[in-house]
């Protein structure tokens, strides 16, 4: 896939990871629809940022936890941007919470935006996707693939956005390729202190917090470096995993 003179879709992209994707992808060419919910401020940073690297930007406001507004959304991206070529579902939440506190509401809260809305989004990408041979790239988590005992909803969340990865992968190919990033840490979540990210750094092998540019360079990866991946979960974490 050529990203110069794409049309990218990128939820989540008002803010941290989506808003570094959907600003990178603008610096290899593409033209961008930024999806946002409450971030409408850091959703014109993003506008101005990928307006200064030449390319268009769209702004999308859109409650993905309406399952039915998440299904219109590409196609709207569509019809703005005129093509529609690359999906980037960023969008999520990441909440702290005993086991013993969580609620149905703070559980559906979570599964809501980081599982359902990407099924949605992604099944409405669909027809114009496949009329361009189109990709998708879900952002993953390296919760997905070990467990936390203060994220249990959004570990067992990202999980599933993993195996979301690999069905549509099958279900869409060879017309959509679908793959995952599952990053370590590269943004650590508001709030969390110098001790808290120290602990991180020295108890990750390569001793070191990644950067939003490492997830980038992934994404384009995945997008721009081949065409013959699909249903894998690229994992960017410094050495986490293995630990």
């Amino acid at each position: 896939m050529r990203l110069d003179g794409a049309g990218a879709l990128v939820t989540g992209a008002g803010t941290r990871i989506g808003q570094a994707i959907a600003i990178g992808l603008a610096q290899s060419g593409c033209d961008v629809a930024i999806h946002y919910h409450g971030s409408a401020d850091g959703a014109e940073d993003t506008a101005r940022a990928v307006r200064a690297a030449g390319r268009r930007a769209e702004l999308f406001q859109v409650d993905l936890t309406d399952a039915r507004a998440a299904r219109g959304l590409a196609a709207d991206a569509a019809r703005r941007l005129e093509r529609l070529d690359v999906l980037v579902n960023s969008a999520a939440i990441m909440v702290q919470e005993r086991v013993e506190d969580v609620t149905p509401e703070s559980w559906n809260a979570t599964f809501d935006l980081n599982l359902r809305a990407m099924f949605f989004v992604s099944q409405g990408a669909i027809p114009p996707l496949r009329r361009s041979k189109g990709k998708i790239v879900n952002m993953a988590d390296i919760a997905g693939l070990e467990p936390w005992p203060g994220y249990v909803p959004h570990c067992i969340s990202k999980a599933g956005v993993i195996m979301l990865t690999k069905g549509l992968a099958r279900a869409l190919a060879p017309d959509i390729a679908v793959n995952a990033i599952a990053p370590g840490a590269v943004l650590l979540p508001d709030g969390w202190d110098r001790q808290a990210s120290d602990h991180i750094r020295e108890t990750t092998p390569l001793k070191r917090l990644g950067a939003p540019a490492d997830v980038v360079a992934a994404v384009r990866f995945l997008l721009e470096s081949t065409d013959y991946v699909t249903g894998t979960i690229l994992v960017i974490d410094g050495g986490r995993l293995i630990r």
